[in-house]
């Protein structure tokens, strides 16, 4: 294993404490009343109903759907199913969703926004978009009453997925989509009969895109290619998603939520986190000394990772809702982080006490405690993946993955798992990153320096 250099401790270090410090505070900057976020911190992170509240919002099913009986309730079933996606789709990791087959409404619960100051809630449906009917309409024409005027081609039900994806062959950011057969079809004969033209996408009255027919697209698989960002690609695809609604939904009614547990409790719980932290970083390095200290900057490490990976502060990671079993996933892996540099430590100590020389100890203590740490956290990962993949959105990679095992349990949503195997999954690889990898490094590198080549700085007798 190749020693590192003595610089290396500070780089790391470095880049742990501008971690911390940006992870933390985000990094923007204000032009009069507008405030520009290049970096997203912890204020940025979305918090779940139980910390910060949100909104109740009833919606009831039209009239003059047409429906009745059971075709009624499988109609209600389909709406509820597609909210559930579209929220989790929103990484909305906090929600409720209740069906009322009796008076025909379906019940939604979700937080607030993480920038939302002024608790709107009719403004917080919009952004769910929960009412939108999704079209592909020739041209970009309208009547005088504002609606498309050109010949519908292609309905939101017709689309089985969109995502957006970054290729530089087509240069950038571009939503793909995915339709179904007979969307296929009709999509087919639509852009046969209007290359180089435009094809319109359009939700409610609203007019979202207007790409260009460049050649005929008939294997049911099309891109929409634009000088797009990041931000409004997947605006565009989350937009064309949300429109598989087999009708338009009505907004009964919406009023707000008190949190059961409030930004008080939220500033409580981080308090005790940051003692906690403290606290384990004072014993690591009295009982393990400077693998201990060493340990606790990778804790510190590993803590700001994990917040960074749900406020959005990651490019391409959009943020997440953070709820009480998402602090619980971030707490659970922190846990085992401590538990891995606690292995490890032990084991450098082991064979400096079988006699081996000061580099050999912390190398092979390190390869001999990754084995132990790999087990344990590759079954924290499988788990996580288990969970994701049964309680996420069925369009994510892990639902496809498992697919063929769930399929007899049919589709289920429940957004707090999904939160809890998030935070879990993301945790264990900070883990792998700052308490395998970076402390590896930066105790090598400290090991360099003739002042710490004393072999009771590592549990060692002097």
């Amino acid at each position: 294993m190749k020693r590192a250099n003595k610089a290396t401790f500070f780089i790391v270090l470095a880049v742990i404490i501008t971690l911390a410090y940006t992870a933390i505070f985000g990094v923007s900057s204000m032009y009069g009343d507008k405030k520009n976020v290049y970096i997203k911190g912890g204020n940025d992170i979305r918090w779940g109903i139980d910390i910060r509240g949100g909104v109740d919002a009833t919606f009831s099913i039209p009239k003059d759907a047409g429906l009745k009986d059971k075709a009624l309730e499988k109609a209600i079933d389909s709406a509820e199913e597609v909210i559930k996606q579209r929220l989790i789709a929103q990484n909305i990791m906090d929600y409720e969703v209740y069906s009322d087959y009796v008076n025909n409404k379906i019940v939604v619960r979700f937080p607030w926004k993480e920038d939302d100051e002024s608790f709107d809630p009719e403004a917080a449906i919009a952004e769910l978009g929960e009412t939108a009917v999704l079209g592909f309409y020739v041209g970009t024409g309208t009547d005088d009453k504002g609606l498309p005027s050109g010949q519908k081609v292609l309905e939101g039900t017709q689309i089985k997925e969109a995502t957006a994806v970054n290729d530089d062959n087509y240069g950038g950011w571009y939503v793909s989509l995915k339709l179904t057969a007979d969307g296929a079809e009709a999509f087919s004969k639509a852009t046969s009969a209007n290359i180089g033209k435009q094809i319109s996408i359009w939700m409610d009255e609203t007019m979202i895109s207007a790409p260009t027919v460049e050649n005929a697209i008939t294997g049911g698989d099309a891109v929409i290619t634009g000088n797009f960002t990041y931000e409004e690609v997947t605006k565009l695809a989350r937009q064309i998603n949300s429109g598989s609604l087999p009708f338009k939904l009505e907004t009964s009614n919406f009023s707000t939520i008190s949190p059961e547990l409030g930004m008080g409790a939220r500033d409580a719980m981080v308090m005790a986190g940051l003692i906690a932290i403290i606290a384990i970083f004072i014993f690591m390095t009295l009982i393990y000394r400077l693998p201990g200290f060493v340990a606790g900057i990778a804790i510190i490490g590993q803590a700001v990772l994990a917040i960074a990976a749900v406020s959005g502060y990651l490019p391409g990671i959009p943020s997440f809702t953070l709820t009480l079993p998402g602090i619980a996933g971030m707490i659970l892996s922190i846990g085992m982080g401590v538990d891995a540099n606690v292995l490890t430590a032990t084991r450098i100590r082991e064979e400096i006490a079988d006699g081996k020389t000061l580099d050999g100890a912390i190398a092979i203590g390190y390869k001999r405690g990754f084995v132990t740490v790999f087990d344990s956290n590759i079954t924290m990962v499988i788990s996580a993946i288990v969970l994701m993949g049964a309680f996420g959105p069925t369009s994510s990679l892990f639902a496809k993955l498992f697919s063929p095992l769930f399929a007899w349990f049919g589709a289920t949503t429940a957004g707090t798992i999904y939160s809890f195997g998030y935070t879990l999954i993301v945790g264990v690889i900070a883990n792998f990153i700052m308490g395998v990898t970076a402390s590896r490094l930066m105790l090598q590198s400290l090991a360099r320096f003739k002042c710490f080549r004393n072999p009771w700085f590592y549990g060692g007798k002097k």
